[in-house]
């Protein structure tokens, strides 16, 4: 189906502006309370991840086998700054993703657990101490169905002397991002759950990179709320023969709680990237007034096509960029008009394309390519460009392997290259015939290397939230230990990823 309207998030249309993602950091030993330091590896590595011997496995507990939750990042391919004064825009998923691996623990234990090693965070609840009273009143008590928009001020307070004690004696950025990861993780546990749910470590692993305006924290809510409406039973599936309404259904379910923990980091998000996050795909999103819901479309039929992914290392201000643009058309408002007009007509082309008959051809690719490039000149227009940017669009013209566009607010932070039909990655160059646009890519690749540019592989238009259930990859047990030790974000993915073992991760597909 080309185009499905959704309800969007919390069950209402909704649009967007750009909001950036989440934090990174070092690993932590695991613990009670928060901890410093790391384990000892008693294990051979291999792939980049700790494999224990087959002999030396845990058994899992067979009635609540350690499962894991999956959802991307996304990136905004169209409509950056004219979004933000009335236009449409399109996001979409891309394929690095955030893993939540839960592990049911002794009943005995009563603990809640968050071990989120990528940005130092481990902290320890125990269960019966956390505020039911508040959350379970029958005046404040959510249900899983129920639209939530706003936070309850009241139980956030409620919360306020269980998020205190986390990360208390790191310094004050660290601690706030740790604080801010918790407030959204106990917020959703304390509305869904309750004082008899069953204790659990959650251990997170992420490979979207962080503060650049790719979704990873909208990426890690999905993955929360996903993985607490399972465990309280409020959702069935994925699976293969499910039907195409109650997918849909679930799915939202999915995002109204993703925003939620939104809420509880960034404040007023406008949740466009919990909806790409769960949804998978591509979105085309537009506020004309922002006294009422944006609209949102799901673009199911989105190609998944080759990308990459290029962070330029140059710190930018999302605030600063679009003050830039507002002063801009403050100065010169039928000129910005104008640019608008144009990058929306931008947008409202590519819609069509991706709607159409054919959206993955070479035609088709050819078409959004072109797109990308004239877009980048009307943000470069507008001043929100960079010289590491500039530079980097000169490195890949040369090249002639693809089209770039800076993504997000711009004034540095990253770009992205939509591949030409033929183009490979420099490690697939030797499986395809097509050697010399190989050739070109790997070029490329070293010059990105040694002018100090960060490349991520990547795929844009993808599958949304998914899971496995139990943990097993190749008919191997991914246990908390093989998890948390795993190296980086390429041990992350060679472990967890859905190229080891395609079938064994299953999504919502409407």
């Amino acid at each position: 189906m080309n185009g499905v309207r959704s309800k969007g998030v919390n069950g209402q249309p909704q649009a967007s502006s750009m909001v950036n993602g989440y934090i990174n950091g070092t690993a932590s030993q695991r613990g009670d309370q928060d901890k410093d330091g790391s384990s000892e590896d008693e294990h051979s590595v291999a792939n980049g991840h700790m494999r224990r011997p087959l002999h030396g496995r845990k058994e899992s507990n067979p009635l609540a086998p350690p499962f894991i939750v999956s959802a991307p990042g996304k990136t905004i391919v169209y409509g950056e700054h004219a979004v933000v004064h009335g236009k449409a825009a399109i996001a979409a998923a891309i394929s690095l993703r955030s893993y939540l691996l839960c592990t049911t623990l002794s009943k005995s234990k009563r603990t809640l657990c968050l071990q989120f090693p990528d940005i130092g965070l481990d902290h320890t609840w125990h269960i019966p101490d956390l505020p039911w009273t508040a959350f379970k009143h029958s005046s404040r008590r959510k249900r899983y169905y129920d639209l939530v928009t706003t936070l309850d001020q009241e139980l956030v307070d409620a919360m306020q002397p269980h998020i205190t004690t986390v990360s208390s004696k790191a310094k004050t950025q660290v601690q706030q991002r740790h604080q801010q990861a918790a407030s959204a993780f106990l917020y959703l546990f304390l509305s869904l759950g309750s004082e008899n749910s069953p204790p659990c470590t959650y251990a997170l692993r992420s490979t979207v990179p962080v503060g650049v305006g790719l979704g990873s924290s909208a990426s890690i809510c999905v993955c929360i709320s996903t993985a607490l409406l399972l465990q309280c039973r409020a959702l069935s599936g994925p699976h293969p023969d499910q039907m195409s309404k109650e997918a849909e259904e679930q799915l939202e379910r999915i995002n109204r709680w993703a925003f939620v923990g939104e809420l509880l980091i960034h404040g007023n998000p406008s949740g466009v990237d919990n909806t790409v996050a769960t949804n998978g795909h591509a979105v085309l999103f537009q506020r004309k007034d922002y006294r009422k819901p944006p609209a949102v479309e799901i673009l199911r039929d989105f190609p998944e096509l080759p990308l990459l992914l290029i962070d330029t290392g140059q710190a930018k201000s999302t605030a600063t960029e679009v003050a830039k643009v507002g002063h801009l058309k403050t100065a010169h408002p039928e000129v910005t008009g104008l640019v608008f007009d144009a990058i929306d007509s931008i947008t409202r082309s590519a819609h069509s394309i991706v709607t159409g008959e054919n959206p993955g051809s070479e035609a088709s690719i050819t078409h959004l390519g072109e797109l990308m490039t004239v877009n980048h000149g009307l943000l470069t227009s507008l001043g929100v460009s960079h010289p590491r940017l500039e530079r980097l669009r000169y490195l890949v013209n040369e090249s002639g392997v693809g089209w770039t566009k800076l993504t997000g607010a711009g004034g540095g932070g990253c770009a992205i290259t939509l591949l030409k039909p033929g183009a490979s990655s420099a490690s697939d160059t030797h499986l395809n015939g097509d050697g010399a646009q190989g050739s070109a890519l790997q070029e490329l690749e070293r010059q990105l290397e040694a002018e100090g540019f960060a490349k991520y592989e990547t795929t844009v238009g993808g599958d949304g939230v998914g899971v496995l259930s139990p943990a097993l990859i190749s008919g191997e047990e991914i246990d908390q230990e093989i998890f948390l030790g795993a190296e980086g974000r390429e041990g992350v993915e060679e472990l967890v990823g859905g190229g080891r073992d395609r079938d064994a991760w299953k999504y919502w597909r409407p």
